[in-house]
């Protein structure tokens, strides 16, 4: 158990919230925005709790004026928003909507204007419904696609934003949405051709950054957001240690979920041993030139990091792990557990040797608004308290990390699981479309005005035997 040092953020260190088109902008068929798989799968049965959709989610598109002022009372120096890719070009492809570009074109001029920089993330899972009629991304043009699309934005934007995402966790999209079926497209294709998928948006990602060196007016910082998937030791034992490192590395056969398969085409151009070996025959087909594409330098590492897994090593060395009875988990039944993105963000840093970006992180909890006008929410601040100071320890012990953006700004749709989950520091209640700042807001608008000095004061006020648990 190590105590805390005081705050080691770094001055340039960026704090953000983060959000999604789909799962805030609502305003779905507005101003000549084509459909996405999202808009479509969201109208079959029994796909989505109690029948949910984004069509008018946040109502952001309309709101975005009063969504920024929350911004910039709780502080925050960075926003992280995704394009619509159906908003700008309502077939995916050809003609451009240009009131749909417009939108974000306002969007960025108004994040300015508070002082807010905007870091835009280009794919956040809502895929022109109209290729996917032709074939989505298993069809061998869609990287192409991809990169088509991102030209446009960045034509239009890069004379402001100069921070760019070109994928979101393609862990999810491709495995919950082609080879789980219970996310758009909402198919069972199989491992195989699963992985054909993943490795057409690795070369999307490939072309996207090519995309904007070309085109950027202003010189540009390019990352991706993949899941952080993180093990952790649940002892001081070097074996068990080993056991975690070796967890993070691993590829498991018949899964999507890992870190590896994913970032080592993106930054050594070349899958990694283990994963062919693991997925033997349904391993993609793969053209020689394949990972000169996929391997473009990029700027930062961005990580989406909620839980992580304790292990031990069995005999052989291999993570085994370790269920607590009555661990901490939040409504979303995942674990809780701070210690998790230390590891990960060290794990990442060591093997990719890029800057890390923490871009995504928080929970869902149980918020209403209470008789008094608030929403209480000490279970988000106490648990973004703990997974900070653990980041922090990360950044003490030589991790280079940039930036933190927690997810997310406000309540908003939450994919297959509806309005069942609120991840925001913003109340949203759907009904009247109030906002409400909740009180993990006003702690959150102090850790930003203290560069994270806050996070010791509210150690401090828990009590001074509260530890920080890193092994």
């Amino acid at each position: 158990m190590l105590q805390q040092s005081k705050n080691s953020f770094p001055d340039n260190f960026t704090w953000g919230a983060a959000a999604a088109a789909y799962q805030i902008e609502g305003a779905w068929d507005a101003d000549g925005k084509g459909e996405s798989v999202w808009d479509t799968f969201t109208r079959e049965p029994k796909k989505i709790w109690e029948g949910n959709h984004g069509r008018v989610a946040c109502d952001h598109y309309n709101r975005y004026r009063e969504d920024v002022a929350l911004m910039k009372e709780i502080g925050l120096e960075a926003y992280r928003l995704s394009v619509s890719w159906p908003r700008v070009l309502p077939a995916g492809r050809g003609a451009i909507n240009t009131k749909g570009l417009d939108f974000y074109d306002r969007l960025v001029d108004e994040l300015l204007r508070a002082d807010i920089r905007p870091w835009v993330t280009l794919f956040h899972w809502d895929f022109p419904n109209a290729l996917d009629l032709e074939g989505g991304w298993l069809n061998p043009d869609s990287p192409q696609w991809f990169a088509d699309y991102t030209e446009v934005v960045v034509k239009k934007l890069s004379d402001r934003v100069t921070d760019w995402i070109t994928l979101n966790e393609p862990q999810c999209f491709v495995g919950l949405g082609h080879l789980d079926g219970i996310h758009a497209p909402g198919v069972q294709l199989g491992l195989s051709r699963t992985l054909q998928v993943g490795h057409h948006t690795l070369l999307a990602h490939g072309l996207s950054t090519q995309a904007i060196r070309a085109h950027s007016i202003l010189p540009s910082r390019v990352g991706w957001a993949p899941v952080g998937t993180s093990y952790f030791p649940v002892s001081e034992a070097q074996a068990d240690r080993d056991a975690a490192w070796r967890g993070m590395s691993a590829v498991y056969p018949d899964s999507v979920w890992n870190n590896t398969w994913w970032a080592d085409p993106v930054i050594f151009g070349r899958y990694p041993e283990e994963g062919l070996l693991a997925y033997g025959d349904a391993a993609p087909v793969v053209k020689a030139s394949d990972f000169e594409t996929i391997q473009q330098p990029i700027d930062f590492f961005g990580c989406n990091i909620y839980s992580g897994i304790p292990v031990k090593a069995a005999e052989n060395g291999d993570p085994v792990e370790c269920a607590t009875v009555g661990e901490p988990r939040t409504l979303f039944d995942w674990r809780a557990n701070p210690e998790s993105i230390y590891w990960c963000t060290k794990f990442l840093a060591d093997r990719y040797k890029l800057p890390i970006v923490i871009t995504e992180n928080g929970l869902s909890c149980h918020d209403w608004v209470s008789l008094d006008g608030a929403v209480h929410d000490p279970q988000r601040i106490d648990f973004l308290n703990r997974y900070l100071l653990c980041l922090e320890r990360a950044i003490e012990e030589g991790v280079d990390v940039r930036g933190y953006f927690q997810w997310s700004i406000m309540d908003n749709f939450e994919w297959a699981e509806g309005y069942k989950h609120r991840f925001g520091l913003i109340h949203v209640d759907y009904q009247t479309q109030q906002r409400t700042l909740k009180d993990s807001a006003n702690w959150y608008r102090e850790v930003i005005q203290t560069n994270g000095g806050h996070l010791h004061t509210n150690q401090e006020a828990m009590g001074s035997d509260l530890e920080v648990s890193i092994l």
